[in-house]
């Protein structure tokens, strides 16, 4: 199952602030986590984006495991080297211990030709690259 992904981060290598995922059929995931000290780009551009209640980091992963686990294989999607890396260090549930998963792999691919619908949010973002791929234009 192919499945694109988006994320919103307080400014450059900062922490998570959201993730958006979408799969081939459109069902959704998204998630929020609290940002306590947002950069001004990011109070002004994403938190008044965000759409949901923040949630902790533990349940964020039990939650995204779920989602994923409902697949028989994954390829995670994303247009931003930094999505990867955030979805990657979710994997991480402890030291030592990662989310045990179907089979996994991840393509980047390094350009959106389209813009979202509500830029800024992860998951209408996630959306839009989905749209373009399945449109032939990723």
């Amino acid at each position: 199952m192919r499945i694109w992904l988006d994320t919103e981060f307080n400014g450059f290598g900062g922490e998570l602030i959201s993730i958006g995922m979408v799969d081939e059929h459109e069902r959704p995931f998204y998630a929020v986590l609290e940002c306590t000290a947002p950069t001004p780009w990011v109070a002004e551009n994403v938190i008044p984006k965000l759409a949901f209640d923040s949630i902790d980091r533990p349940a964020l992963q039990m939650a995204m495991r779920r989602y994923l686990c409902q697949f028989n294989e994954i390829e995670v999607i994303a247009d931003w080297p930094e999505d990867l890396a955030h979805f990657c260090a979710l994997l991480i549930t402890a030291p030592g211990e990662c989310m045990a998963l179907p089979p996994l792999t991840m393509t980047l691919c390094t350009y959106a030709p389209e813009p979202s619908e509500y830029p800024h949010n992860a998951l209408h973002d996630a959306r839009a690259l989905r749209k373009a791929a399945m449109r032939g234009l990723l």
